[in-house]
């Protein structure tokens, strides 16, 4: 166990990154801790972020979305009708994980593109692990 200089929790090693030239491994703040603090970095600097994404080309070319988009239509008009709810304040994006029930970024999951509205909020670990056991969700094309 380990306490979290920056949030004062104590946690299990699990969840902190490892280190090698910390005294027991493993970095002094968590891993959520960690995270928040790199998207606000990212976030308070992001021009520079972007133009870097852009030399390493880590950023999507407008051919690949345009593809993407045309190759799936359900998925796309599914996310883009949930993201516009969310900014319009229609809908609200859940605090914590459905399936674990941790807190940070979550993702909008759809078992049935088809229906838009009828949306799961899952952390990425979880989203990736439904996707691993059930394969696309419905009228995914």
């Amino acid at each position: 166990m380990k306490k979290c200089f920056k949030c004062g929790e104590v946690k299990d090693f699990s969840f902190f990154y490892k280190h090698k030239q910390m005294a027991d491994g493993h970095l002094n703040k968590c891993k959520d801790c960690a995270k928040k603090d790199a998207r606000k970095t990212r976030g308070d600097n992001l021009e520079y972020y972007r133009e870097y994404d852009r030399k390493r080309g880590n950023r999507q070319s407008a051919d690949y979305v345009r593809k993407y988009r045309s190759e799936n239509p359900m998925k796309y008009a599914a996310h883009s009708i949930v993201n516009h709810r969310i900014r319009d304040g229609l809908m609200v994006k859940a605090e914590n994980c459905e399936s674990c029930g941790c807190s940070g970024l979550l993702h909008g999951h759809h078992d049935d593109y088809s229906k838009p509205l009828d949306v799961r909020w899952l952390c990425p670990a979880c989203h990736r692990a439904w996707h691993s056991e059930n394969g696309e969700g419905l009228n995914a094309v």
